[in-house]
């Protein structure tokens, strides 16, 4: 990652590498009870389609929790597409 001015925020700079919003919805088991279903909801931003930070969060908590995975729903989406930035031909200043 290049290094910002501190002005800038962490997720624009990420935006402005290609990253997008990204939300998994967590189906897991209950360790107590492996019958029921709990959900839990992640969201950061991550680079379509590999979603390395989704996998290493997946990693770890295959690793360091009890309740085992059913499933995992991914939604992504990218803020700030390229068309959305122009370049300026110009500025006015008004007094």
């Amino acid at each position: 990652m290049v290094s910002h001015p501190s002005k800038v925020s962490r997720d624009f700079v990420l935006q402005m590498e290609g990253y997008g919003l990204a939300t998994a919805e967590i189906l897991y088991r209950m360790p107590d009870h492996p019958a029921l279903l709990q959900t839990y909801l992640w969201q950061e931003y991550d680079l379509c389609p590999r979603f390395p930070e989704l996998n290493r969060f997946l990693e770890f908590w295959q690793r360091e929790i009890e309740g085992r995975l059913h499933s995992v729903r991914v939604a992504h989406s990218g803020l700030i597409k390229p068309a959305e930035l122009r370049t300026v031909d110009g500025m006015f200043l008004l007094n």
